[in-house]
C-alpha cells in the first residue's frame, strides 16, 4: 500500500516518537511510506525544537503567533498536494495538529482518503496549559479538520468520544491506543530486594510527583524515586527533595533518548502515573507494561482501557487522600504482588500492544472501500 504520511511536528519529543514508530512499522510491514513534514524537523536532538520555530514564537506571541500557524497552511497545503499528486498514495494518513488544514484541503478539494490520528483535544488543551487566544477559531478549525476525515483515529474511547459530540460520525471512529517495540524489552523488571518507584516522561506540575516526594519524607520504608525526563517543574521537584532532606533517595536522571527507555525502565520495580488527563494514552504506560514493572495509576475512564485493578495494575481513586501512597506501600510490601502484575502488564503489552499491530490495523482499514465505514466507535 503506499501512504502519504503528514505531520506539522516541530520538535523532538513524545509526539516525535509516535510518528517515527508508525512510520517505521508501516515500512517494515513492506509499505511504501512518503513523508510529508516541514523541513525544520529534526533540526535538534531528542528533547530539543527548531530554533526558528521558537524564535517566531518569541517574535510573535499570542494572537499573532497562532495566525503565523494559520498562514503557514500556505506552505503545507502546496507541499502536501504536490507530494499526493507525485506519489497517488492510497491514502493519506495524517496527524491531527492544530490548524494544520494541509490533509482537510486534499480530502476536500482532491478527494483524497484522509486518515487522521488524534492524540488530544488541542483547542481546550491549548487553551488551558498553552494560553490559546483564539479559542472560538480554534475550535472551528478543530471542528473542520476532524469533520473531514474517512477514518479518524484517537488513542482512547474517551478521546473518541469527545470527537464525535463535535459532529463525527461514531462509526468513522476507530480507537488505536499507543504502542511498544516488543523486541525493545527482553527482560522483566526485577522485583528483588528494596523496591525503587519510577516515572518517566516530561514532568508538569499536575502530573502529581510533589505528592510522592512528600509522601515519601512521611513514610519510614525509605524507598528511593527515580524521575527521567525534563519539563518546567525539575527545579521545583529539586529544591523540595533538598528542603525535606531526600536528595540522596530521588535521582533525576535529565532527559533519556528513546533508545535507552527499556533498560532504564526496567530498573523499576514499582512505576508510577500519579496523575493523567481524562483522555490521553499515556506512552509512558506501555513502556511501564513492556518491562514488567508493577504500575500504580489513577483510576479513571482513559486507564481502564489499557489497565485493570488488581490484574496487571493497582489503580487508585484520585478523590481520596493518600489513596496512591497507600497503592505504593502495598505493593512496596508485597514482591509477589509486584510480580504478579508485572507479568500480567507485560504479557499484555507485548500481546497485543506493538506499532507493527497499529499499523497493520490502518492498513486493513484501508484497504476496506472507500464507501465502507461500518465498524462502531471501539
Amino acid at each position: 500500500m503506499r501512504i502519504l504520511y503528514s505531520h506539522r511536528i516541530q520538535s523532538r519529543d513524545g509526539q516525535a516518537v509516535h510518528v517515527e514508530e508508525m512510520i517505521a512499522a508501516l515500512r517494515e510491514a513492506g509499505h511504501e511510506v512518503v513523508v510529508c513534514g516541514p523541513s525544520f524537523y529534526g533540526e535538534s536532538g531528542f528533547g530539543g525544537s527548531s530554533r526558528r520555530i521558537d524564535l517566531l514564537r518569541r517574535l510573535l506571541p499570542g494572537a499573532l503567533g497562532e495566525l503565523a500557524e494559520l498562514a503557514y497552511n500556505i506552505v503545507t497545503i502546496r507541499q502536501l498536494v504536490a507530494a499526493w499528486r507525485a506519489f497517488q498514495p492510497d491514502i493519506v494518513y495524517e496527524r491531527y495538529n492544530l490548524f494544520h488544514l494541509a490533509g482537510t484541503w486534499l480530502a476536500r478539494r482532491h478527494g483524497a482518503r484522509l486518515f487522521l490520528e488524534v492524540n488530544s483535544p488541542l483547542a481546550d488543551e491549548r487553551a488551558r496549559h498553552g494560553g490559546l487566544r483564539l479559542l472560538t477559531l480554534a475550535r472551528w478549525v478543530e471542528r473542520l479538520t476532524w469533520r473531514s476525515a474517512d477514518r479518524v483515529l484517537p488513542v482512547t474511547a474517551v478521546l473518541g468520544r469527545i470527537i464525535v459530540a463535535q459532529g463525527v460520525e461514531p462509526a468513522a471512529i476507530v480507537v488505536i491506543p499507543n504502542a511498544i517495540v516488543p523486541a525493545r524489552f527482553p527482560t522483566q523488571a526485577a522485583q528483588t530486594g528494596r523496591p525503587t518507584l519510577g516515572f518517566l516522561g516530561f514532568v508538569r506540575a499536575w502530573h502529581g510527583l510533589d505528592q510522592v516526594i512528600d509522601a515519601m519524607a512521611a513514610d519510614p520504608m525509605a524507598l528511593d524515586l527515580v524521575i527521567a525526563g525534563d519539563g518546567p517543574i525539575l527545579p521545583d521537584l529539586r529544591a523540595q527533595a533538598e528542603r525535606l532532606g531526600l536528595a540522596a533517595r530521588v535521582r533525576f536522571t535529565g532527559l533519556v533518548p528513546p533508545e535507552q527507555v527499556p533498560a532504564l525502565v526496567t530498573g523499576f520495580a514499582i512505576a508510577l502515573q500519579p496523575q493523567v488527563t481524562d483522555y490521553a494514552s499515556p506512552l509512558k504506560l506501555f513502556d511501564y507494561m513492556a518491562a514488567g514493572c508493577a504500575i500504580v495509576a489513577p483510576d479513571q475512564p482513559n486507564i481502564r482501557e489499557i489497565l485493570v485493578h488488581d490484574s496487571n495494575a493497582l489503580l487508585f481513586d484520585a478523590s481520596q487522600p493518600g489513596a496512591m501512597w497507600a497503592a505504593i506501600t502495598r505493593l512496596a510490601g508485597d514482591r509477589s504482588l509486584r510480580a504478579r502484575l508485572g507479568a500480567a502488564a507485560r504479557a499484555q503489552a507485548l500481546t497485543h500492544h506493538s506499532w507493527v499491530g497499529n499499523a497493520r490495523r490502518v492498513v486493513e482499514l484501508a484497504s476496506e472501500p472507500a464507501t465502507q465505514i461500518t465498524e462502531p466507535a471501539t
